[in-house]
């Protein structure tokens, strides 16, 4: 069980130190994937019954299947729609593979955006973004 808090802290720690998205999602997807896979293996031996033990195989089988695919595509979106890289960062292999085609941030597109919302805000609910009112 400590051996499974152990890689928990160390997950907390790398979310909390680690300087961009992308080694955040890094830190909390794989250590925190070992420490719960450690605490569940700590409750199944502490219990000794078969039904905890298949529950807590269960659990952690469907923690490795899902953690990493879901931060893969939290990442995806992020690099899509332009989350900054860290300054450090050499390489990015996934532009690269996408022949250079990762979207820049859309920072006037936003901010068009931004004005449009804040025009319909302001026009009020029962008027009609056309002004044909």
């Amino acid at each position: 069980m400590l051996v499974g808090a152990a890689f928990m802290l160390v997950a907390a720690i790398g979310v909390l130190r680690f300087p961009d998205l992308f080694t955040r999602m890094q830190a909390g997807t794989k250590a925190g994937t070992l420490g719960i896979g450690c605490l569940l293996a700590a409750v199944a031996m502490h219990f000794g019954e078969m039904v905890v033990s298949a529950h807590a195989l269960l659990i952690t089988l469907f923690f490795m299947l899902t953690s990493p695919v879901a931060m893969h595509r939290v990442g995806r979106a992020a690099h899509r729609i332009g989350v900054p890289l860290w300054e450090g960062t050499h390489r990015d292999e996934l532009r690269e593979s996408l022949g250079g085609e990762a979207q820049a941030p859309r920072a006037a597109e936003d901010a068009g955006a931004a004005e449009d919302d804040l025009g319909a805000s302001e026009r009020g609910p029962s008027s009609s973004p056309r002004g044909d009112d």
